[in-house]
Order: structure tokens, then sequence, then C-alpha cells
């Protein structure tokens, strides 16, 4: 989604008005055909993680670039770009990409009523979605910053996966701890993480992969992420 329409669309589930993000952070990508420019060493499989324990039920069911529903928290615009290894890191078109992560609590929908999350929100599917690349690999969804749970840092999940339906590859993304600090102290938010990065289960061998490309923004006018996929 170009960022100017996430302030048009993206915002009226949150029942707030915000300006688009504009602070830079430290990554971003080379620029070249289609803004993307891999050097052979550059042009690493995206880290293969786990899906669980919270994957999307019905994936299928979930095409939609606003993701929100009734949740609320500070804006986050999710911008995913998809690239072939196999094809020099060129976009790659016509995949599905999904998604999933906590709200502000560290709840997810579809789940609950257990020892891992007694909150039941089996009969919600909020800050879940599927989107398809385009041409030049891309895919956006409108969200919020994601809360977290005991016991692991901040993260989102995704999924690429084929026409078929096949899965292509399961990554995780993760967030600066500077940044979820400063969201955290918000009201929706209940404070500062409990698990570092560097001691997530997930993160611990492959936080350089796993880490966004560009976080920009503030608590105040939200947040858009970027991350290249690499399939």
């Amino acid at each position: 989604m170009d960022r100017k329409k996430f302030l048009k669309k993206g915002l009226l589930g949150l029942g707030t008005i915000v300006a688009l993000p504009t602070v830079a952070s430290s990554c971003s990508e080379k620029e070249g055909d289609n803004g993307l420019d891999f050097s052979a060493s550059a042009c690493e499989l995206s880290p293969r993680e786990t899906a669980g324990p919270f994957p999307n039920k019905t994936p299928a069911d979930l095409a939609r670039e606003n993701i929100i529903s009734d949740r609320t928290g500070v804006p986050l615009l999710i911008s995913l770009t998809v690239v072939d290894q196999s094809n020099d890191c060129s976009p790659l078109a016509a995949v599905f990409v999904d998604v999933w992560h906590c709200d502000a609590q560290g709840y997810y929908s579809q789940y609950g009523g257990s020892g891992l999350q007694p909150t039941d929100l089996t009969d919600k599917d909020f800050l879940r979605g599927r989107q398809t690349t385009d041409s030049n690999g891309r895919v956006s969804f409108i969200s919020i910053f994601p809360g977290w749970y005991p016991g692991r840092a901040p993260h989102i999940h995704l999924e690429v996966r084929d026409a078929s339906e096949n899965s292509i590859r399961v990554s995780q993304i993760a967030f600066p701890k500077e940044i979820c600090d400063s969201v955290y102290e918000t009201n929706e938010y209940k404070g500062e993480a409990d698990t570092l990065n560097t001691r997530d289960g997930v993160f611990v061998n492959s936080l350089d992969g796993n880490m966004a490309d560009e976080l920009s923004g503030n608590i105040t006018d939200g947040y858009t992420l970027k991350k290249t996929i690499i399939v």
C-alpha cells in the first residue's frame, strides 16, 4: 500500500486520525531495479522459524489489508517485499503472504481457553491477514504495533505460500528494543517486554536475519515497518 493511503484507509479501525511516520531508521534497501539491489553475499535466505504456537487456522479466509479489527494500539503499517534467491533475488510476484501477531496485551485471536492463553479468543480473527504480492513482490498490512507475551521478544509471524498453497518459507520479524520500550509505555500496552531479542529462543541464532530492515515513525503518528523476505 502507498504510505499516503495509510492515513486515509488504515486507522479507521483505531478510531483515531494520525499523521504518517516520517522518522528514518538505520537500515534501508539498496536502490536498483524495482528498488532492490542485492550482492551475492547479501542474498541470504530469510531465517526459517516456527509458525506456532498460534498459526493461522484458515489463511485463505483472511484476504484483507486492514487486519486491525477491534484491537487498539499504536498504528503500524507492515510493508513486505518477497524476493526469489534462485532468481538473483528478483521480486517474486503472485505469491501469498500470510501474517499474524498478538495484540497489545499479548493475546492471539483464534486461540484461547488453555494454559498457553487462558483468555478465550477462539471466535475472533484480529491481527491476521493475507495479501498477494504485486509485480514488485510487495504486500502491505494495516495493523497495530504488536505487544508481547512471557518468554518471547516482540515479533510478527509470516508465511509465504505459492499459488497452490504450498508453504515456501515461514519466518518471523523482530523489533528494536528501544522502539518497543517507547511503544510499551503507552496506555494500551503492559510495559517493558520480559525477554530481550538476544535471549529469545527463536532469535538467538538468527537475529540479524529476523530484524526489521526499517522501522520509522513515533508513538503519536504510528510506525512503518519494512522488511524484505528472501525465499
